[in-house]
């Protein structure tokens, strides 16, 4: 089961188990949108996170004056300075050709993937840019599909692409979507809800399991067989809209 806490006050951090090796979780920095205030995004990242940097998503950690594992991508919107400050402290770069078949993101996942840390959490994928945020989500089938677990981050709403089963520990009244990313979700149960359901068939074009309410302490998300993105917008209860 996949089991990322969003408890606000704790962070998320405090439900990823460690992996048998070195790392907690894997962190990658995309380079999309971001809070002025990075706090939101410190308090999820612990000493023994992998830290992977999207190009440009460099320029961010170095914000939080992290030094990220390796930088990928065709290093087209990393800072000059970020660039120079981190090639001083030999932070590894993964360059790629402007013209290629994938995203920085999506390499920056290759990457996480082939570290073999299960947890991931991609920081500045969604935002106004919704070719990207699309690219980012749809992005992230491929690797959950070969067992790993990816969780896309903002302050406000958490997105999870799972082909299993999804436990959210968040508060009575915030709000869920569920989309299928596939073209047919089987199988699909939300417990813990005010709309619940029982191994309901989602499709991607009459997408309706959308606004529901968690209604109890623990909420429960499974598929059966497809891939679901899982939008929970922590602290609605606290100021709905």
């Amino acid at each position: 089961m996949f089991q990322f806490f969003t408890d606000v006050p704790e962070g998320i951090s405090a439900g990823v188990k460690r992996n048998g090796g070195l790392f907690l979780k894997c962190i990658i920095f995309a380079n999309g949108e971001y809070e002025k205030d990075m706090d939101s995004y410190a308090r999820i990242i612990e000493k023994d996170d992998l830290i992977i940097c999207a190009d440009g998503g460099a320029n961010y950690a170095y914000k939080l004056n992290l030094k990220p594992h390796c930088i990928v991508g065709d290093m087209d919107s990393i800072y000059p300075d970020v660039e120079s400050y981190y090639a001083k402290l030999n932070v590894p770069v993964k360059k790629y050709p402007r013209r290629k078949n994938s995203s920085d993101t999506q390499l920056s996942l290759s990457e996480a993937e082939e570290a073999g840390i299960k947890d991931i959490i991609v920081l500045g994928s969604l935002g106004k840019r919704l070719d990207h945020s699309m690219a980012n989500i749809y992005g992230s089938i491929k690797i959950v599909n070969n067992g790993f677990n990816v969780m896309h981050y903002t302050k406000d709403m958490i997105l999870y692409v799972i082909n299993n089963s999804l436990e959210l520990h968040g508060r009575t009244g915030d709000l869920v979507s569920v989309l299928a990313l596939t073209d047919k979700a089987d199988g699909v149960s939300e417990t813990g809800f005010e709309y619940p359901l029982e191994k309901a068939a989602l499709f991607k074009e009459t997408p309706y399991a959308i606004s529901n309410l968690i209604t109890a302490e623990k909420a429960v998300i499974t598929v059966e067989q497809g891939v679901l993105a899982v939008m929970h917008y922590v602290g609605y209860a606290d100021h709905p809209v």
